[in-house]
């Protein structure tokens, strides 16, 4: 297993990094400046709230929004259009 991180100073600590090498996951640091994986990451997580948060609502429950997200995530990862092509 691999730990990528994006050189924030909390992950460059020596206690957080022997705890890594100690359960056997090597320790990765990107180049500064490295944000692709942020981006696709915060994309993602504005597409889910424009379709289901800011859409479905208003929300009764957790639950409701966590059954929501369930069912998103699987649409998202399954059947949405070109995910059976990857």
């Amino acid at each position: 297993m691999i730990h990528h991180s994006d050189r924030g100073s909390q992950y460059l600590s020596i206690k957080y990094t022997e705890r890594l090498i100690e359960v056997g996951i090597d320790p990765s640091v990107g180049t500064v400046g490295d944000s692709y994986d942020n981006a696709l990451a915060e994309c993602v997580i504005e597409l889910f709230k424009t379709e289901v948060i800011n859409q479905i609502g208003p929300w009764k429950s957790m639950r409701e929004v966590e059954w929501e997200t369930l069912k998103w995530v699987d649409w998202y990862n399954n059947r949405r259009l070109l995910g059976p092509i990857g």
